[in-house]
């Protein structure tokens, strides 16, 4: 960096910020805490080696991704980045289970009011507690078949499948 004030890596690092410093553009000395939580993660070495063998236009993003990495790491020792986005894909999971419970309702309710005879009854799941109207009469399930599909959210190890002619089953992705 030459007469301005070295970079985060050779402040923390305790030594001279050279012109030629791998660090100094993406690593400014008014954000030290940005190179810190990377340094304590991958190691100022690694990091190094890891932006010299990149090309300069991908380095950038290089650093952005290590400190992504770095921060989900420090909050998630185990898992990191894994972790953040294996509950994200839980919780998109678990929303497109209530938008589809949503949509059968919804649909079971248009039946009615298109139809005042069909009766409709709760179903009550008791593991997950969860209702869904479903009409009573005479195998009028294959007008819901594809609303009827979806994974149950109360077990990440089985899935529930809806058949006709039958009760809810649970199948195991283990067996």
């Amino acid at each position: 960096m030459g007469g301005t004030s070295p970079c985060a890596s050779c402040k923390l690092l305790r030594r001279r910020c050279s012109k030629e410093c791998i660090f100094a553009p993406y690593f400014p000395s008014d954000d030290p805490r940005k190179f810190t939580i990377v340094h304590k993660v991958f190691g100022a070495s690694n990091v190094s080696k890891m932006l010299q063998e990149l090309p300069i236009h991908q380095r950038a993003d290089a650093v952005s991704s290590l400190v992504y990495e770095a921060n989900a790491r420090v909050r998630d020792p185990v898992y990191g980045c894994v972790g953040a986005i294996s509950y994200l894909q839980n919780q998109v999971s678990q929303l497109q289970m209530q938008l589809a419970v949503a949509q059968a309702e919804i649909l079971c309710i248009q039946m009615q009011q298109q139809d005042p005879t069909l009766g409709a009854t709760q179903l009550v799941d008791q593991d997950d507690h969860k209702s869904m109207l479903l009409s009573e009469n005479n195998n009028n399930y294959e007008i819901l078949p594809h609303y009827l599909s979806f994974p149950s959210s109360s077990s990440s190890s089985s899935n529930v499948f809806q058949d006709p002619h039958e009760h809810l089953k649970r199948e195991s992705f283990w067996t």
